[in-house]
C-alpha cells in the first residue's frame, strides 16, 4: 500500500483543498469558466423567480439564493483574474 502525501494547502484525510493551487492546468480553467456560467445562469434564474413571485417568503428566499450565487461567481471571477495576472 503506498502512501500518498499530502499536498500544500490540503488539510485532514479527505484531501480538501484550503486554498487554490498556485498554478492552475486547462482543465482547471475549464471547470472554473463552468463554474461561472453555471452561477451566472443560477443568479439569473433566480433573480427572475425572485420577481415572479407574490409570497414574500419565497421572494425573500429567491433573493438570497440568488445572492448566493452570484456571490459564487465573483469568487471563480477573481480566481480565474488572478490566474491570467500570473501568467499562468
Amino acid at each position: 500500500m503506498a502512501m500518498q502525501q499530502q499536498q500544500p494547502g490540503q488539510s485532514g484525510q479527505q484531501g480538501m483543498m484550503m486554498e487554490p493551487p498556485q498554478v492552475l492546468s486547462t482543465k482547471d480553467q475549464l471547470y472554473l469558466s463552468d463554474m461561472l456560467n453555471w452561477n451566472l445562469i443560477a443568479a439569473k434564474k433566480a433573480n427572475f423567480y425572485a420577481g415572479q413571485c407574490t409570497n414574500s417568503d419565497i421572494k425573500s428566499e429567491c433573493q438570497r439564493v440568488a445572492q448566493m450565487h452570484e456571490q459564487h461567481y465573483q469568487t471563480f471571477l477573481s480566481q480565474l483574474q488572478q490566474h491570467s495576472q500570473q501568467g499562468g
